[in-house]
This record gives C-alpha cells, sequence and structure tokens, in this order.
C-alpha cells in the first residue's frame, strides 16, 4: 500500500515593514518644545539612525525608506505622520507648520498597503501622540494635537471598532514620551507626567526618577527597543523579565527623540 502525505496550505506568517527615513541634514534647526537647544552633531545622530535601523533588521522587520527630506529637519521621526492600523492608514496633520510637507511622501508609501484617511484643520496630531493598545487608541492631548484632530480620528476609526481614548498629560513633548507598552497588558510610564489609573486593566513599570524620559521604549520581535543612556530603567524592565535591546539615541534625543518616533511599522499579511 502506498502513502501519500496530506496536503495543507502552507501559513506564512506575517512581514512586517519599517518605513523610516535618513536623518536630514538640518536636524540641528528642529523644533523643540521641552528641550533646549544645544550643539547636535547630525552625523553622530546619522550614525545613531543606522544601528537602530540594523536593530529594527534583527529583530525581524524589512526595512524600507521613505525618500530622504534633507530641507525638513523633523522629517527622521516618521512616526508622527501617520497612524498606522490594520485596517486604514490615518495620515496626520502635525501640529507643527513646518512639519506638514512630510506627510506627501509617507501617503505615498502607505497607499501601497492600506486605505488612506486625512485628517483636516483645524485638526492637528502627532502620530507620537497615539498610543494603540489592542482596540484601545489612547490620544494625548497637547501643544502638538488638539481636540478636533482627536474628534476627527474617533469618527475615522469607529467603523472599525476602535475606541479612542482621550488623554491628558504634562512636562513631555508627545504622550509616547511618557507612556509606551512594553508587552501584553503591561506598559512603561512615568507617573509624574502621564496618570497610571488612564490605563485601567494594565500592569505599570514606572521609570526610575533619575531617567524622566526614559519611558519611550520600542515593543518589537519579543524584545524591548529602549535608549541605552537609561540604564536604571532598563534594569526595572529586565526585572520583570523583558529582554532589552539597548540602542545608542543621545545625539537624536536632543533633538526630542524617542525610540518609536523614527519609524512607521506596517504588518502585512500574506495573502
Amino acid at each position: 500500500m502506498s502513502w501519500h502525505p496530506l496536503t495543507a496550505d502552507v501559513i506564512m506568517p506575517p512581514m512586517l515593514l519599517a518605513y523610516t527615513r535618513a536623518v536630514s541634514p538640518t536636524l540641528a534647526e528642529c523644533e523643540l518644545t521641552h528641550l533646549a537647544r544645544e550643539p547636535l552633531d547630525v552625523a553622530r545622530a546619522a550614525r545613531e539612525h543606522d544601528a537602530y535601523e540594523a536593530l529594527l533588521t534583527r529583530l525581524g522587520t524589512t526595512v524600507r525608506h521613505l525618500p530622504a527630506e534633507p530641507g525638513l529637519p523633523d522629517a527622521v521621526f516618521v512616526e508622527d505622520t501617520a497612524v498606522v492600523l490594520d485596517e486604514v492608514a490615518v495620515i496626520t496633520r502635525p501640529g507643527a507648520a513646518s512639519r506638514r510637507p512630510e506627510t506627501a511622501s509617507t501617503a505615498a508609501a502607505l497607499a501601497r498597503h492600506r486605505p488612506l484617511a486625512h485628517l483636516e484643520a483645524p485638526g492637528t496630531l502627532d502620530g507620537g501622540d497615539v498610543l494603540v493598545t489592542g482596540r484601545r487608541v489612547y490620544v494625548g492631548l497637547s501643544s502638538r494635537t488638539n481636540l478636533a484632530a482627536v474628534n476627527q480620528l474617533a469618527a475615522i476609526l469607529r467603523p472599525y471598532d476602535y475606541e479612542v481614548i482621550q488623554v491628558n498629560f504634562r512636562g513631555c513633548l508627545h504622550l509616547k514620551s511618557g507612556v509606551t507598552q512594553v508587552a501584553e497588558r503591561l506598559v512603561l510610564l512615568n507617573p509624574e507626567w502621564v496618570d497610571p489609573d488612564v490605563f485601567a486593566g494594565y500592569r505599570s513599570v514606572a521609570v526610575d526618577p533619575a531617567e524622566p524620559h526614559a519611558a519611550n521604549a520600542l515593543a518589537l520581535g519579543g524584545s524591548v527597543i529602549h535608549p541605552a543612556h537609561h540604564p536604571r530603567t532598563r534594569a526595572r524592565l529586565e526585572a520583570v523579565g523583558l529582554r532589552v535591546e539597548p540602542i545608542e539615541m543621545d545625539e537624536l534625543a536632543k533633538a526630542e527623540a524617542g525610540v518609536t518616533c523614527c519609524c512607521l511599522l506596517v504588518r502585512l499579511t500574506p495573502s
């Protein structure tokens, strides 16, 4: 009797794209809100960004580059130009007028993968103010994001069954400067800037008080990317069992950068 193996469809894992953009030679002219301007070594910032892209690749993403924007100082911070969900990509209207030209190339790239929606005046929103946890979308009201944009985003996402939750915070540029999700039902936050009670049902790890800017982290590929210049907070993450990948971000941090703001993640499911 001959044996014939059963045939079955091969289930391919989702592909994760990470869209990035090169550091502009004008980075030192970036917008600043909560930090004093200090000398910024653009070449060193570019090297940090190269290492960041290499780490994204090692953790399982496929890095794709948005067109360089040498005349737009903040263009490396691509997260602020869109909110990417499984069903739709929302192109933002950044709060700083100097950043609005960044969105055109982001929209062109994301249109290959998602239907697009666009925020409109008088709404302003930076993607760094948006924290997505499952079907909850937390949106921080800030100097860059206003209530008009929150209401527009809620209307856009309502058909997809997302709950948009408005968050007040203080002391930092974006909501994700003060809180990020680092694992299932676990957030890293600065309780002086963001009220932990907002995240009902989530456990939290507080940053070390000596490192107030350490709450921005990127969970990816079973690890947590975190700035190397915050070792005390890194120890707190490791103490709850997380695998941390430290990355040098000292120079980019002078431009109010975090590890989430330098990429846009897009999950693709093979057809």
